[in-house]
Order: structure tokens, then C-alpha cells, then sequence
């Protein structure tokens, strides 16, 4: 071997060893990714319909009665939700009609509400209370943490085919995730 060999092999090696100690030395580079915060979303939540979950998709869900079944469980919402806070937590939550019509003759309407959460932004659905069995709803508001909503049903000694007429008011409130019909006289006492 030649002395110019050498100094080339020693330099080839040099090099080599230089750029090899810079890329295993090197701090590596981490990239944040941005946390991707959740769209508070009511009509893309899951509620409880008498035990039963069911999750809403843009506010409609559908699944078979019984596997196998061609009769088809469908929900969905009525109307706009309501917004505003009801868990006193300063966030903006919802109430809404769902309407439960498990493949029978009835078509149940329910009232559901959605709390949203502060970490995420998403909505956590909450048990869903009877209104009644094919009722006319009219309206759902949130007023000081309370939902309100308005609907025309039967009287009791009225058939299921006679169109709803009397009107009738609710008040429900959520208490530790729990959604249950309370007293207004009470609840403007506190």
C-alpha cells in the first residue's frame, strides 16, 4: 500500500467516524403533537334508555331488536337540543328529546342530557327519563340548571289513537350524573 492509500482510507475513516458520532449524538427532535380536543357533540353521545345503552351517531342510532331480527330498534333526537349548564360547572350542556321507537306500535319520548366534559370537550350522556308513549313535544329549555319541557299528551281515559291535547310541563334536574324529574316549587326555593 502507497502512503496516498492510506491518508485515503484514513480519511474515508475519519469522516466516516465523525459523521456516525454527530448522528448517534445528536439530541433527538421531539415533536409535539397538538392534543386534538373533542367537539362537544350531544347528538354524538351515549345515553341510558331504560338500562339499555344506546350510542347516537349525528342523532340517530339503529340496531336489530333481537339478533337476526328484521325488526330494527331506532332513536332518534327531535328538534334542536337545548344548551346550557347544568352540573354548575360553567360549561355549556344540553338537554334533548329522544325518540325510542323499539319496532311496536309505540313511539316513546324521553328526555336525556349530555354533560360535557371540561378535559376532553366531549359529551357524557346521561340516563334518559319517560315523557310518555306517542306524545306531541313541543318545546325543551335550560333555565338555572334546570331543563323544562313542554308536551301534549292524553287524558288517562283517552285511547292511544285520540291525538294528544292536554298540555303538561316537566322539570328534571341532574344531580351526581343523574337525570330525574323534580319538584319546580322546590327547586325555586333553592
Amino acid at each position: 500500500m502507497n502512503l496516498k492509500n492510506i491518508i485515503i482510507i484514513f480519511l474515508a475513516v475519519a469522516i466516516g467516524g465523525w459523521v456516525a458520532y454527530n448522528y448517534y449524538t445528536k439530541p433527538v427532535e421531539v415533536v409535539e403533537e397538538p392534543i386534538q380536543k373533542v367537539v362537544f357533540n350531544p347528538l354524538n353521545a351515549t345515553y341510558s334508555i331504560e338500562g339499555e345503552l344506546i350510542t347516537l351517531e349525528n342523532g340517530r342510532a339503529e340496531q336489530e331488536s333481537e339478533p337476526g331480527s328484521a325488526i330494527k330498534i331506532e332513536t332518534t333526537v327531535f328538534g334542536e337540543p337545548a344548551m346550557g349548564d347544568l352540573d354548575g360547572d360553567g360549561a355549556q350542556d344540553a338537554a334533548l328529546i329522544l325518540v325510542y321507537n323499539p319496532g311496536g306500535s309505540g313511539t316513546f319520548y324521553y328526555v336525556a342530557t349530555a354533560l360535557q366534559n371540561l378535559e376532553s370537550g366531549g359529551a357524557t350522556g346521561t340516563n334518559a327519563v319517560l315523557l310518555g308513549d306517542r306524545i306531541a313535544p313541543q318545546n325543551i329549555s335550560i333555565e338555572n340548571g334546570v331543563v323544562f319541557v313542554n308536551y301534549a299528551d292524553r287524558a288517562a281515559d283517552e285511547p292511544m289513537s285520540a291525538q294528544p291535547s292536554i298540555g303538561v310541563s316537566k322539570w328534571l334536574a341532574v344531580e351526581n350524573g343523574v337525570l330525574s324529574e323534580v319538584d319546580p316549587a322546590e327547586e325555586a326555593n333553592q
